[in-house]
């Protein structure tokens, strides 16, 4: 038995050998059989390895095995989330206007302070009136004597001893007379600067003895009790913008961050840039803001107290739509959300998510729709 069994397989292996040799002679046969021994030869190298595995996979009992992955969760909460719009502006004051006089003439008075702050009213330049002065007084004078004049001719009058026309006249001049001398009073306000509103002076370009006119610069006035920003916006923010709308905003070298609200919006879009004008208002009441400033503004278009948020590593793009893998009862489960804002880390989820549900932050792209997976570190929220 043992003799035929050897012969039998000394028979093979020549037969064996025989083709080999007979496909070595063929046409192109020397490639084919050395492409065939290189692939056994990696084959039996790679047996060792392979093994193990299906050792794993397939067990004595001939049962298959599910292979579970471990993945790092977060579990769902709500946040405060605002729907932030950026800006630039510049900030201008509240009031501000060049003084100039309205007559010229030569200063005889001047009560400008650089850098002072001045109340309404106050006089800060003056500017010689001596032949304005002289006219009022002889106007004030004929202005007295005209009018006990013309209280003799009302006594005389209704005793009978004037005639209507005589008294009359009399009045029309004391009329007269007061005109002239309300006309020279103003003419003498005209040589005076007054402040218009209370504020802070800038800088003075004229002197005492120096011959000014209405063209002449004399400084600037301005009120930053409280200040303005000027930005402007896209037009399809347009609708979500109006009167009220809370902003944000900072300048530079001042490590704050100021509050302010819109107060009125321009009704038409600038049809060269497309953008809707807005205007702003913010307290200064420690006088850091300084108009002409450029200012960098956050824009709070919505204000939500309580949205669904979750990192955005866990959002998976979904053909056009967008998806999570949810952790439930031990299995990966892949559901469909809709989001909403986005914030540097985070994304909103509208719907397809509740409070407390658990999300994964790591193997998604390993894990599949109802494979195990063990938890290995849960996050509470962002």
């Amino acid at each position: 038995m043992k003799e035929s069994d050897n012969f039998e397989e000394q028979e093979a292996k020549t037969s064996f050998i025989d083709r080999k040799k007979a496909q070595w002679n063929e046409p192109g046969g020397k490639k084919r059989v050395l492409l065939q021994g290189a692939i056994l030869t990696v084959f039996l190298l790679a047996l060792p390895k392979i093994i193990p595995v299906i050792s794993d996979v397939i067990p004595s009992s001939g049962t298959l095995v599910e292979e579970t992955f471990q993945v790092d969760v977060v579990v769902v909460q709500t946040h405060p989330l605002e729907d932030n719009l950026f800006a630039t502006g510049n900030i201008v004051a509240n009031q501000e206007v060049n003084l100039s006089a309205e007559v010229s003439g030569v200063i005889t008075q001047l009560n400008i302070e650089e850098g002072a702050r001045v109340r309404r009213g106050q006089l800060l330049v003056k500017i010689n009136d001596n032949d304005l002065q002289a006219q009022l007084r002889q106007a004030q004078y004929a202005l007295e004597v005209m009018t006990e004049t013309a209280e003799r001719q009302r006594v005389l009058f209704e005793r009978g001893g004037t005639s209507q026309e005589e008294y009359d006249q009399s009045r029309i001049q004391l009329n007269s007379l007061k005109a002239d001398v309300e006309l020279l009073e103003a003419q003498i306000q005209r040589t005076e600067v007054r402040a218009p509103f209370d504020g802070v002076l800038g800088l003075k370009y004229v002197n005492v003895g120096g011959y000014i006119t209405p063209n002449s610069r004399i400084a600037s006035l301005q009120d930053i009790s409280s200040i303005k920003i000027d930005f402007g916006v896209p037009e399809r923010y347009a609708a979500q913008i109006g009167p009220g709308t809370t902003i944000r905003f900072n300048v530079q070298g001042i490590d704050s961050t100021f509050a302010g609200s819109v107060y009125a919006v321009e009704p038409q879009i600038d049809t060269r840039t497309r953008t809707l004008q807005v205007r702003a208002e913010a307290s200064n009441d420690e006088g850091y803001l300084r108009p002409g400033s450029f200012a960098n503004i956050d824009v709070i278009l919505d204000d939500l107290d309580e949205a669904i948020l979750i990192p955005s590593i866990s959002l998976i793009p979904d053909l056009g739509a967008y998806k999570v893998i949810s952790y439930s009862d031990g299995r990966a489960q892949s559901r469909p959300v809709t989001i909403g804002m986005r914030t540097p880390d985070a994304v909103q989820i509208t719907s397809g998510l509740v409070p407390g549900d658990t999300v994964l932050t790591s193997g998604l792209l390993q894990v599949r729709d109802g494979m195990p997976v063990t938890v290995g570190s849960i996050r509470d929220g962002l």
